[in-house]
This record gives structure tokens, sequence and C-alpha cells, in this order.
């Protein structure tokens, strides 16, 4: 909706842009909203966080917390993965990318307009073995969303977690049998790549 202004509001188009690296559609660039607090994640962050995760795409089922422009979630599915599901409550976001993977002719993905956590609070029909955890920032929402993960069974035995977040990963307080496996920084930006064991 939009609201009167004393201020003439400037031109916008409104869209950003990504770049898929790797995979069946390498160099392809699409389109998503502009929108608050969706950040893509860097390219070279993207970069480094599949070269982590190589041996382990293929054929994987992943989720995608907290989605936004979908850059992990298409990245995922370009360079293998056997089946991804994205979740976001921004309904902008959710629309861009289902005409993307409409664009991309992709059957495999599965695209929910859903708060994550009232999702992860569900019955799981089945586990991921790959789940990207981005979430809005300065909301604390990590700790309860990795919480929800392990307590609800929602990861396959060894399960691996991306996280991003704007404290070190040493100060998460994540569920005590994953194992911190890479992290780096990039900017103000925590990453980091954690396993589960079974444990």
């Amino acid at each position: 909706m939009a609201h009167p202004s004393a201020k003439p509001a400037k031109p916008h188009h409104g869209q950003g842009h990504l770049r898929i690296i790797a995979g069946e559609w390498r160099s392809r660039r699409l389109s998503f909203p502009d929108a608050p607090g969706l950040r893509p994640t860097p390219d070279r962050v993207r970069e480094t966080l599949f070269n982590w995760l190589v041996a382990h795409i293929e054929g994987a089922r992943v989720l995608d917390a907290y989605t936004g422009s979908g850059a992990l979630f298409l990245e995922a599915l370009s360079r293998g993965a056997a089946d991804a599901v994205a979740l976001d409550s921004n309904p902008a976001a959710i629309a861009a990318l289902r005409d993307n993977l409409e664009l991309l002719r992709c059957p495999r993905g599965q695209v929910i307009q859903s708060d994550a956590q009232r999702y992860l609070n569900g019955e799981p029909k089945f586990t991921f073995d790959l789940v990207f955890l981005d979430p809005p920032f300065h909301q604390d929402l990590l700790p309860t969303t990795c919480a929800l993960l392990e307590e609800r069974n929602w990861l396959s035995a060894n399960a691996w977690i991306y996280t991003e977040s704007e404290t070190a990963p040493s100060t998460l307080q994540l569920p005590g049998n994953w194992r911190l496996h890479r992290e780096k920084k990039a900017g103000q930006v925590y990453y980091a790549l954690w396993q589960r064991s079974d444990a």
C-alpha cells in the first residue's frame, strides 16, 4: 500500500540481480525483488561454501529456511541437489523465486511461503541432508531454528548445516552434536559450516 509522503518518491526499479556460479545453470542471471533485509549471499561467499560442499551436493535433499533471493537454493539445484525446499514469509520474494524456477524449467524445487519456525514446528515427512540458515540479523532466530531442526528430527544422520550470523559461530549456542567444520568472515558477516552427528 502506498503512503502519502511530503517528498516525491525517487524512481526505483525494485529489482536485485543474482548470478548462478556453477552447474547446470552456470552464469545465468536472475532477478529478485529489492526488499528490506533481503541480502543475497555474495558470490565469493557462495563460491567458498559450495567448494566446501562439493562432495555433498549431488543427490542431496536441501532446505533453505530463510531463502530470500533464493541464491543458495538455486545454486544447490544447479549443482545437482536431488530436491530442495525454500521457505520465506515475504510473498514478493516467494513469487519471484517461483518465476525463476519456471524460467529455469526446474521441476525439483519446492517454494513455500511460510515462517521458517512455524514450518519446522510441523511433522517432518522426510529429512534433509543439507540446510542453509541465513536469517534476518539481530532477531536471535538461529538458536531457535537450529533447536527445532534437531528436536523435531528434520535432519539426516550426518547432515550439513550452513549458517550466516552477525556474531562469531562460537557464540551461537547451537545443538551440542553439531561440529563446527569450517568458518570464515566476510565484512561484518560470519559464515560457517557445521556437521551433525547422530550421537
